[in-house]
Formats: structure tokens, sequence, C-alpha cells
């Protein structure tokens, strides 16, 4: 069982910008490592693993409006830094799923 690079940052653009409130950003980090460690299991099973992303999506999918009550939202920018970070999780497992499919749930 292969585990994720310690050294990798988990969202960095997102952490940098400070549109994002890092408290919110570290909402989002908790089904990102969800998905990590379920991946640090040996699953490989396709749908099990796009289940997984699905999950995650729609967690934060759930947090659009808490961000916007705090004078930001799930945008551009959000978008891009999740998904290098959903494309870095992917390669790093050798996980053949296309990052816009491990995202496909969104609605940011």
């Amino acid at each position: 069982m292969k585990k994720f690079d310690a050294d990798y940052m988990l969202l960095e653009d997102m952490y940098r910008d400070g549109y994002f409130p890092d408290f919110l950003v570290d909402k989002i980090k908790v089904p990102v490592q969800a998905v990590i460690d379920f991946l640090e299991t040996g699953e490989r099973d396709r749908e099990k693993v796009q289940e997984k992303f699905d999950e995650m999506t729609l967690a934060i999918n759930d947090l659009q409006e808490e961000f916007e009550e705090n004078d930001s939202e799930l945008e551009t920018g959000a978008r891009e830094s999740i998904g290098e970070t959903v494309e870095y999780i992917l390669k790093w497992f050798d996980i053949q799923i296309d990052v816009e499919d491990a995202i496909g749930q969104r609605e940011w």
C-alpha cells in the first residue's frame, strides 16, 4: 500500500490566496484527505474510486454557500487548485481516471 506524498501541499493555491478563508479551505481539505486515506488502503477498483471522488466533490459543493457568506466563492481559482490537487492524487496513485471525470459532480 502506497502512502501519499507527505511533501505535497493539498490545495496550495487556495491557501496562498487571501480570497479563500483558510478555515474554509480546511473544510475542503477534509474530503480530499478522505480520498487519499481511501487510496492508501490499496483500493484501485475504478468504480469505488470514482464513488469516493464523487463523495468528495459533493461535499465541496455543499460548502458553496458558506464561502459566499464569507465573501468568497468557489470559482475559477478554486476550481483550478482543486483540479490540480486531484490530478496530483490521481497520478501519485496511478489511477486511470481523467481529472474532469473525477470531479464531474462539481457545481463550481
